[in-house]
């Protein structure tokens, strides 16, 4: 009977029918099913299929609860607590509060420590609080894990631990806590319970800022002027007028990177956007790191490091000095031109839009021995992502989704820019040392969408992740990154790069050009699949945008973690109330797909590639020989005369 009301409730096999779900959710009700009473009270609660009638609800909540339904004794303890339906009584909320509790809910031992903490239906006891914060919080509630740190940072129902404090201040950062993120940035800027990190400092104010809940005005003034900072420890107005008397002090002697990095300082709103030139003889431990596409990386201590803000009392920027960098040289610079400043341009600007989605740019220095200039990034310790797919393959579906959404979020900000990246594989993206964070590089081919349509330019790339269009010398369009993007998901599944096996070469291109694409994993949630396979359609037009890309992915992380929340015990009894039929197909998809990932153990043995398979960005011309080349150009033209006639006969 619950089943079938559950049926009429989201229309599964029949016509949805409110009114029929309630019907056979009472009559189930009355036959004891619990998990019936649960959701016949959620019908009187938002008047689905009937009345809303608070009384009811708590009628129903009660009896599910009596029958041991542990998510109805948490709702029961909050009417009891608010007066819902019923008289307040804090006595019963704090019991079904203990036993919700007591059964495994998260939030319900969260919610017992704050009783105890201030005596709410029971008395008061610190040190019951501190163990129910430490059970919550051990159980994944970001909550308790910020209540918990702040009883070990005062001492309270427990010894003072600041070690401790900063451990659990970091755990509910990392879960989204706004409060815990600005507690942690204080303990990283004053090296409480952890050594003194000004970086990680601002990173964490930066985090909060960027989760959109504080208020738009800074209450910290500055020391000299008495205006408030417009951000972290950042006065604009008086840093303004130290950059410009200082221009004098450095040149870069070139003028147009001169220009670039004055601009960027007299507008720069934060530490973050801030560019400097930096001394070559500023920088020791030179040694090779990489090779890229165009150009060798090498890495290097930066003795002085990065602003990150001004200390009044010294008269000097606060910096982190012995800063890991990465040195990417630009070949051939001695004379560059604004031209061939380009992508810095649009690294920069999109690094000032969002913070923590792009790699930090720094500045630039230039090699005495040769004059090439030399820009100057933050070091991300992890390196590639293709460097880390044999570990992103044992991650569950909700951590795998997180990472593709903040892939997605910095892809978003190149693509509202109007620009088009270019050359988006996993080779150009760089993952931080705890995975928290992803950072978008290179964007030596990013151009604006209006100047790709006109572009005859050489085309680059790295073959797997070409869109066919681009193949067929078609022009580059922000559709031809989702397709890369594409081939991200892709390897998510099978943790390792697309078409490894095989030759990168004229045969692939044909192949790719006619549809080939890489092989379903097996496990793969369904609805993942029909994403990736938009993702990846021949037709451009076909591929879904970055921003729908965004809202289907958010919903499944959304989806997903309220699931877990709710069996929190493992024992899977609980749906995401308030979703739609094909959202509850996706989310039943991902469990099972996590369940599979758990029984299975992914086999991360080492993977051999073709000894011609190439992961490095390269020209078209390299790939292909004249004959294909030729066949491809051939294609190209004969469907864009066929488009053209197209458009003559409309």
């Amino acid at each position: 009977m619950n089943n079938l009301a559950i049926c009429y409730k989201n229309g599964e096999g029949i016509e949805k029918n409110l009114e029929k779900a309630f019907y056979w959710y009472q009559k189930a009700a009355e036959n004891g099913y619990e998990s019936a009473m649960f959701n016949l009270a959620i019908c009187y609660l938002y008047g689905e299929g009937t009345e809303k009638n608070l009384e009811k609800v708590f009628y129903w909540y009660q009896k599910a609860a009596v029958n041991g339904h542990k998510v109805a004794m948490h709702n029961l303890a909050i009417f009891y607590k608010n007066g819902e339906g019923t008289k307040k009584d804090l006595e019963k909320s704090f019991y079904w509060y203990q036993k919700a509790a007591e059964n495994g809910l998260e939030y319900a031992m969260n919610n017992l420590a704050i009783c105890y903490k201030y005596g709410e239906g029971t008395e008061k006891n610190l040190e019951n609080a501190f163990y129910w914060y430490q059970k919550a919080a051990e159980n994944g509630g970001e909550y308790a894990m910020y209540n918990l740190a702040t009883f070990y940072k005062n001492g309270e129902g427990t010894e003072k631990n600041l070690e401790n404090a900063f451990c659990w201040y970091q755990k509910a950062a990392e879960n989204g806590h706004k409060d815990a993120m600005n507690s942690l940035a204080i303990f990283y800027e004053n090296g409480e319970g952890t050594k003194k990190d000004l970086e990680k400092a601002f990173y964490w104010h930066q985090k909060m800022i960027e989760s959109n809940e504080i208020g738009s005005k800074n209450e910290v003034e500055c020391d000299e002027c008495k205006q408030p900072y417009i951000d972290h420890q950042w006065c604009q107005q008086c840093n303004t007028k130290r950059f410009q008397q200082d221009f004098s002090k450095w040149t870069s002697k070139n003028k147009f990177i001169d220009k670039f990095i004055q601009d960027a300082q007299l507008s720069a709103k934060s530490s973050y956007e801030l560019l400097e030139w930096i001394p070559y003889n500023n920088l020791t431990k030179i040694n090779y790191y990489d090779k890229g596409g165009f150009s060798e990386i090498h890495k290097a201590i930066w003795l002085d490091g990065p602003v990150y803000g001004w200390n009044a009392d010294k008269q000097q920027w606060n910096r982190q000095t012995d800063y890991e960098v990465i040195l990417k040289t630009l070949n051939n610079s001695s004379s560059l031109n604004s031209k061939f400043l380009d992508e810095w341009k649009y690294h920069y600007n999109c690094q000032k839009q969002s913070f923590s989605k792009f790699i930090q740019f720094f500045g630039i220095t230039q090699d005495p021995n040769n004059l090439n200039y030399i820009i100057v990034m933050s070091y991300a310790k992890k390196g590639s992502l293709r460097k880390c797919l044999s570990n992103i393959i044992k991650f569950k579906w909700q951590d795998k989704l997180q990472l593709l959404k903040k892939i997605i979020l910095g892809l978003k900000i190149i693509h509202e820019s109007n620009l088009a990246h270019g050359d988006f594989h996993d080779g150009n993206i760089l993952m931080s040392n705890d995975y928290n964070e992803l950072f978008i590089i290179d964007l030596g081919l990013c151009k604006p969408v209006s100047e790709l349509q006109d572009s005859d330019n050489e085309i680059y790339g790295v073959l797997p992740y070409m869109a066919p269009e681009i193949l067929r010398r078609y022009s580059y369009t922000p559709a031809s990154d989702i397709y890369s993007f594409s081939m991200i998901m892709w390897e998510f599944t099978s943790g390792h790069p697309p078409f490894n096996y095989e030759e990168h070469d004229q045969n692939l291109v044909l192949d790719i050009c006619e549809g080939k694409r890489p092989g379903i994993i097996k496990n793969t949630p369904k609805c993942y699949i029909d994403l990736m396979k938009k993702c990846w359609d021949s037709n451009p037009s076909n591929r879904p945008t970055i921003m729908m890309l965004e809202n289907v992915i958010s919903e499944w992380i959304r989806c997903m973690n309220e699931y877990y929340r709710l069996n929190s015990d493992g024992n899977h009894r609980y749906e995401v109330p308030n979703i739609y039929d094909q959202l509850k197909n996706d989310l039943m998809e991902f469990v099972k797909a996590n369940r599979a990932l758990i029984q299975e153990q992914v086999n991360t043995s080492i993977i051999y590639s073709h000894p011609q398979a190439y992961y490095a960005s390269r020209k078209l011309t390299e790939i292909l020989n004249q004959k294909s080349f030729e066949y491809i150009t051939e294609i190209s033209d004969q469907e864009k005369t066929q488009c053209y006639e197209c458009i003559i006969e409309n």
